[in-house]
């Protein structure tokens, strides 16, 4: 503890929070970030990995992801870090030449991590704030959602979609968390679209009329696969509640409060994850 005046002041670990950067055009820039464990023996940070050559022994990072290594993590020779693909494959690496513009890793052993055995996607309106939607891709990668369908519905607002920027979130979300499937993010369809292409053994549809069961209690953790659907801020109207309902969609509440749009898709994530 270091003394301040008669009080003690309380010395402060640092640590470093993802990071995601775009450039003007929105382009992808890998994401480059320890990852932040809260107690016991922090594991080695992942990076993302966007091609690999298994013939090689060795990877050349690219210039964010080195500059990363050293300036940020300050990581040296024989330290240790982990590269996913987001489709599985995961490489415990070794930091074996220090370059901050092009830092090479010897490859000490690879894994495939297996997909989750239950996939969960969520159906979920676009907003015209972009920025919680995004919020939104976040926290449910973060979750362990398997899919996304952004919906474009009878009330949805304008909306933008930049399909390479939400895609560097979810891949900077798979990374935090240290998993090694990034979501499946579709393009946005219209609701119509996903009612008759959904093939899900529980499809439920969210809505805010009262009398509804609620999600927790119709969960069947058994099955493989489950969609839910979460309207706009105005909610499904009734000709699509009713479409859903035709095409074997169970209807349920998420609770007695009535929520955004990205804090209802969120609580539906918890609670399909953790059943």
């Amino acid at each position: 503890m270091q003394e301040v005046g008669n009080c003690k002041k309380p010395r402060v670990k640092r640590v470093f929070f993802s990071r995601i950067a775009f450039n003007s055009a929105d382009r992808l820039q890998i994401p480059s970030r320890p990852v932040i464990v809260p107690c016991g023996r922090m594991s080695p940070p992942y990076f993302y990995l966007r091609s690999y050559d298994p013939g090689h022994g060795s990877v050349e990072l690219d210039e964010d992801n080195s500059k990363h290594v050293l300036q940020v993590l300050r990581m040296k020779a024989k330290d240790r870090l982990q590269l996913t693909d987001g489709k599985g494959l995961v490489l415990l690496c070794e930091l074996a030449t220090v370059h901050k513009k092009k830092a090479q890793v010897a490859i000490l052993n690879q894994r495939i991590e297996p997909r989750p055995s239950r996939r969960i996607t969520i159906g979920i309106s676009l907003l015209k704030n972009p920025g919680r939607f995004e919020w939104f891709l976040e926290k449910a990668t973060e979750i362990g959602v398997s899919q996304i369908i952004p919906l474009v519905c009878a009330q949805t607002e304008k909306h933008f979609f930049r399909d390479s920027r939400m895609g560097a979130i979810l891949v900077s979300a798979m990374l935090q968390s240290q998993q090694a499937w990034v979501p499946d993010l579709q393009e946005p369809t219209a609701l119509k679209e996903v009612l008759a292409a959904s093939k899900q053994q529980q499809r439920f549809i969210a809505h805010c009329a009262p009398g509804l069961p609620h999600l927790s209690d119709l969960i069947n953790s058994t099955l493989d696969s489950q969609l839910i659907l979460i309207g706009p801020e105005g909610d499904f109207t009734e000709d699509e509640i009713k479409m859903a309902l035709e095409q074997n969609f169970t209807a349920v509440s998420l609770g007695i409060s009535r929520l955004r749009t990205e804090t209802a898709g969120l609580v539906a994530a918890t609670l399909l994850n953790v059943s």
